[in-house]
């Protein structure tokens, strides 16, 4: 070996040395880096935090197939006066009837409310709220039209963007004119509009509300309900994803898709092979709704990628996805009526259960009234101990409620039950009996037994209904 084959040997060596050492400082705690598990929430360690620690043996049994969901739907819309049948919908809406639908969502509120600065809402704003609702436009008959939403959006209890909160909040987590949210694809009955023009009240399967108008395009009643009832469709089953980004049509670039959204599949010839410049082998094909100028509906080609977390057709409901599904939100930022770009307590169980095809109820209250599903049901002062065999007997993805909550059960480790929940705040029991109050915000995987919502009462004893789905 000669003196430059040395040296080139010692070279390398030494960048191989040195790549060693770069790959070392990576590995975290190879150098002594960490990222240490902390937490206020007692009996969770990071073992729990993994979809994987609560999914057992025979979790992968199919609970329902897609008719029988598609049956379970159909019976629940015709017993819930929560959901409603949009094909059922008339092409005019009498006087009466408008009103008293509107009146479902737009109340002056009984208790004190502030703005966000932390100034009254008044009489007289409450006033102004009320002319927006552009009652002297109602008609004996008001026509009924039909929309897409195009994007994400807030559904309000009146036509205005004004944040009101309780009076007294001590923060803005909670605030009172946010109702729920519509998604892009979801299909409505437009029954008004606002004084200004700029807001509709929109009845979705299950809510109704007021929605921006930008938000909406107009379209046929066929061509609306055909959008939402295609056979051949991609359901979202990430916690987001989005379209690719498309230079040519902004409508449908990067446009944000939350899990449960389901859109129509669509590869005609002419665009196998290249959309908006692209070839599209690599992405799914899906159609998207628009907003034309004019405010009415146009259908747009856009693209998502195939490695996105998408299935085709809705994914087989079964524990096992239950539990995955409810896990890709874990960490979210709690919002109260899909607020902060997450959800709230029912948002998170219905877009779980969206995955699968399945309807619920939007607020904790309907679903928990609701006979869907199969019901164990509490007077108030029902002894805890039967609360704890129901849930001993319980199965993964059943929905615990108490007033203004759901929580869904994941499992259970070491015979405690423990819940998967979009929550906001964390009471506990201290040692010396007082009760600790902190902050969970976000969707939690909590024990459920020291959950409590007084010092004198827990989450378990205020609950409800224990359902069983489906």
């Amino acid at each position: 070996m000669n003196t430059k084959t040395l040296l080139l040997g010692s070279a390398l060596a030494l960048l191989l040395a040195a790549c060693g050492n770069e790959n070392n400082q990576h590995s975290g705690t190879d150098m002594g880096l960490d990222d240490p598990f902390v937490s206020d929430v007692i009996g969770v360690s990071p073992k729990h935090l993994n979809a994987d620690f609560w999914i057992k043996p025979k979790m992968n049994k199919v609970l329902l197939s897609p008719e029988g969901i598609t049956t379970f739907n159909a019976k629940n819309t015709a017993q819930d006066p929560t959901l409603y049948d949009l094909n059922a919908m008339a092409d005019t809406l009498d006087r009466d009837d408008l009103i008293a639908r509107m009146r479902t969502v737009s109340r002056i509120s009984k208790n004190p409310r502030m703005y966000e600065d932390g100034t009254p809402v008044t009489e007289a704003d409450f006033a102004r709220y009320e002319a927006m609702l552009n009652l002297n436009a109602v008609t004996d008959q008001n026509a009924v039209s039909f929309a897409l939403a195009v994007r994400r959006t807030s559904m309000r209890s009146y036509p205005t963007p004004d944040l009101v909160f309780s009076e007294g909040a001590k923060d803005r987590d909670i605030e009172r004119f946010q109702e729920s949210t519509l998604f892009p694809g979801d299909a409505m009955a437009v029954l008004h509009t606002s004084t200004d023009g700029q807001w509709a009240l929109v009845q979705s399967y299950n809510y109704i509300a007021w929605v921006p108008v930008e938000a909406i395009a107009i379209g046929t009643r066929d061509a609306v309900l055909g959008y939402a009832s295609t056979e051949n469709f991609l359901v979202v089953t990430g916690d987001k994803v989005s379209t690719v980004y498309n230079p040519e049509v902004p409508q449908v670039s990067e446009v944000q898709l939350d899990m449960g959204v389901r859109l129509p599949l669509s590869r005609p010839k002419a665009l196998a092979h290249n959309l908006y410049g692209q070839n599209p082998y690599l992405s799914h094909m899906v159609l998207m709704p628009v907003r034309k100028g004019d405010g009415t509906l146009a259908l747009k080609h856009a693209l998502i990628q195939r490695k996105a977390d998408v299935h085709v057709g809705y994914l087989p409901f079964t524990r096992e996805n239950i539990i995955r599904q409810s896990f890709k939100f874990l960490g979210e930022r709690y919002g109260w009526g899909h607020r902060f770009n997450g959800r709230d307590c029912t948002g998170f169980v219905s877009e779980v259960y969206k995955s699968f095809g399945i309807k619920l109820p939007r607020n904790s209250g309907d679903q928990d009234r609701s006979a869907i599903g199969i019901n164990a049901r509490y007077e108030k002062d029902a002894p805890l101990a039967d609360k704890i065999d129901r849930l001993k007997r319980g199965k993964v993805g059943d929905l615990i409620y108490i007033p203004g909550h759901v929580l869904m059960l994941v499992g259970h480790d070491k015979g405690k039950p423990y819940v998967i929940h979009d929550v906001h705040g964390l009471g506990l029991l201290n040692a010396d009996g007082t009760l600790y109050k902190g902050t969970l915000n976000g969707v939690s995987i909590t024990p459920m037994l020291p959950l409590r919502s007084s010092i004198d009462r827990s989450y378990l004893q205020s609950a409800t209904t224990i359902k069983t789905l489906p």
